[in-house]
């Protein structure tokens, strides 16, 4: 992932039901809780939530598992 995601981007991942896209709702660039689990994050390596499209699920996840959409 060469691009710096930032708030409000489109990206997809890839989840147990295939293809998903959504926005990045909230940058961490520190350690988090999410859904009673700590999620670890720094500036050299932050975590995402991202709000899918379809459903309104919010999901974490590092950059290295995004793909930025062109489609913004």
């Amino acid at each position: 992932m060469t691009h710096a995601l930032s708030k409000g981007d489109h990206v997809s991942w890839n989840s147990e039901a295939g293809r998903v896209s959504g926005k990045i709702i909230t940058v961490h660039t520190s350690d988090f809780d999410y859904k009673g689990h700590t999620h670890r994050a720094s500036k050299d390596d932050p975590q995402y939530e991202i709000k899918s499209d379809k459903t309104d699920h919010v999901a974490a996840h590092k950059a290295d598992a995004l793909k930025l959409l062109k489609d913004q």
